[in-house]
């Protein structure tokens, strides 16, 4: 009898982790602050593409003009004492233009960890980026820098569509102009 009673209690307890897991990752992760997401997303958007000056193909490419168009999504975001972590996953373009279309250069995604600080203005300004290398050690970095949700997160696709139309508008092309290689 105590083999029973032993047993139906380790079914029942596994019962409740599988319920406990299962509600988890249904909730997923806490909300991300939009009031800071707000406030550090163009800051850390703008150091992304200027970062990536220098590294794309359309920069050698004559009469293309080629600049970048960069998008974080937030991973995870912690603020202290005026100093905040962005855990992002960051999608940055080279988009150019060419015959009256969008010619698309270079792109990367890749997660990383910003960090910002708050200055007197009240404004943010990034004292720090990290990005995981290229190959061996990507993994291990991740690990090591999120969360287990934000690694899952990690490696979603960024849809580009709002860099596009960003890359429209810059280049003052018609919303509907094609998008070619470089």
């Amino acid at each position: 009898m105590a083999g029973l009673s032993v047993r139906g209690w380790a079914t029942g307890v596994g019962a409740v982790v599988v319920l406990v897991g299962t509600g988890t990752w249904a909730m997923g992760p806490g909300e991300v602050d939009g009031r800071l997401w707000g406030e550090v997303r163009p800051v850390i958007e703008a150091r992304l593409a200027a970062d990536s000056r220098g590294d794309g193909f359309g920069e050698t490419v004559p009469g293309v003009e080629a600049r970048w168009f960069c998008r974080a999504e937030a991973l995870e975001l912690d603020e202290r004492d005026g100093l905040v972590r962005a855990g992002v996953n960051a999608l940055c373009m080279e988009y150019g233009a060419r015959d009256q279309a969008l010619v698309e250069c270079s792109g990367g995604r890749y997660p990383q960890v910003v960090r910002l600080e708050r200055e007197t203005d009240g404004g943010y300004r990034v004292v720090s980026r990290e990005e995981p290398p290229d190959g061996a050690g990507y993994a291990e970095w991740t690990e090591s820098h999120f969360g287990l949700f934000a690694q899952s997160r990690a490696e979603a696709p960024i849809d580009s569509d709002s860099l596009e139309a960003e890359a429209r508008t810059y280049f003052d092309l018609p919303a509907d102009a094609p998008v070619s290689a470089c």
